[in-house]
């Protein structure tokens, strides 16, 4: 399959997915989360590559999911179908989170709603000292979906989950770093070198010890996030309809 927004780059046991829609602070569509769900499954079997970062666009990680871009989804009457396109981002972080390889996002000038979601999927993230984390749902009425509220349970607990998603606060590099958001800070338009130190790190550890490490951690940590979040898609259809959430969804896209 042609890749239009998501390119791939193999090199001595280390890879790097970029992803870039070339619009909107590279938020999120359907054909982007297509595309990179597919270029991950690609290294499922994969048994030369020990390390993958992935890097969103230069002027910002991810905005997000471009609302934009669902706006066509009302219209859509096979409930089937329309469930199916709503799990998208659901399949897309199963599929990052389920990589042998260890991942590592390199996060530049900022991440937001889905672009969070994405990244928490990853196993560590580098952010660019200059650069925020968002988690606007709730403002515009929606919850936290793509499976990313138990992965940020497990890494800042409740109290701190719920501060970062119910009062929508724009979330610093440093803070991020301190509450376990962030596992390393780069200089500005370097987190992908950084990245790549850390992917050469692991690059030289025996691969099948790494690969059993990280699945026997991600058992652990996440033995109950099916059992919390299996519908959480279903549910952002649903807060989608109240009137409240229509409303919030226009003052934040400024038609009000």
């Amino acid at each position: 399959m042609k890749l239009d927004y998501v390119s791939v780059e193999r090199r001595d046991g280390i890879a790097v997915v970029r992803f870039d829609r070339k619009a909107n602070l590279n938020a999120f569509d359907e054909k982007l989360v297509h595309e990179l769900t597919v270029a991950v499954r690609g290294f499922h079997d994969d048994l030369e590559t020990q390390a993958v970062v992935l890097a969103g666009a230069a002027n910002g990680f991810s905005a997000g999911f471009d609302l934009k871009a669902t706006d066509s989804w009302p219209s859509e009457t096979d409930d089937l179908k329309r469930r199916h396109r709503a799990y998208g981002g659901v399949r897309l972080c199963q599929a990052w989170e389920a990589m042998p390889q260890i991942t590592i996002a390199a996060m530049e000038r900022l991440a937001v709603g889905a672009g969070v979601a994405l990244a928490l999927a990853c196993d560590w993230r580098v952010l660019g000292r200059g650069a925020y984390l968002y988690v606007p749902e709730v403002k515009i009425g929606l919850n936290l979906q793509w499976g990313a509220l138990p992965r940020l349970i497990a890494l800042v607990g409740p109290a701190r989950a719920k501060r970062v998603v119910l009062m929508c606060e724009k979330m610093p590099a440093g803070q991020a770093l301190d509450w376990g958001l962030a596992d390393e800070l780069a200089d500005d338009g370097k987190t992908v070198e950084r990245a790549l130190e850390m992917a050469e790190v692991v690059r030289g550890m025996p691969a099948a010890t790494v690969r059993m490490v990280k699945q026997a951690v991600n058992a652990t940590a996440g033995a109950l996030n099916a059992a919390t979040a299996f519908a959480d898609a279903d549910q952002s259809q649903l807060t989608a309809l109240f009137a409240s959430a229509r409303a919030a969804r226009q003052e934040f896209r400024g038609e009000k």
